[in-house]
């Protein structure tokens, strides 16, 4: 059910215009920044900070044109994510070289490792339901999309 908190309507984002990754966290983080209801500041600079120091140890971008930017953030309130969607591909330097059409962002505050762990694995399961990670690719907008997480997080499709 962890997926169901993370990814909300106002956090997906389908027909992504990003050409490369720097553009994309930049649109990302805007979709987040824009359903921020938090009673602190929105961290902006600190999220683009933190994921370009993860990626600088390891490219996010897994494999089967998924990438998993993921990162600690002083500064948030709670575990945060964007699925981002792109028709076209982003070129995102991943580990298999192709481009990326399914990005999910994780973002959580340090002291709450153990959540942001449990979305990871959740995440990589469903990455692993090829069908499933097709099937959201393909989605057309954010209702769909998160219409497949909820019935994948709930275990109907896993």
């Amino acid at each position: 059910m962890i997926l169901q908190k993370v990814f909300q309507p106002s956090t997906i984002r389908t027909g992504l215009e990003s050409e490369n990754k720097e553009e994309l966290f930049e649109e990302l983080v805007d979709v987040l920044s824009r359903s921020y209801l938090a009673k602190s500041p929105f961290p902006r600079q600190k999220i683009l900070d933190a994921l370009a120091r993860r990626e600088s140890k390891m490219s996010t971008g897994i494999a089967k044109g998924v990438a998993l930017p993921h990162a600690t953030v002083e500064g948030l309130d709670t575990l945060r994510g964007v699925l981002g969607i792109s028709s076209k591909g982003i070129d995102y330097d991943s580990l298999d070289g192709h481009p990326v059409f399914l990005v999910f962002m994780l973002l959580s505050p340090p002291n709450d490792a153990e959540s942001h762990l449990q979305a990871l694995q959740r995440i990589a399961s469903l990455i692993d339901d090829t069908n499933m990670a097709s099937r959201l690719a393909a989605s057309t907008s954010s209702a769909e999309a998160l219409s497949l997480i909820r019935e994948f997080d709930s275990g109907e499709l896993s």
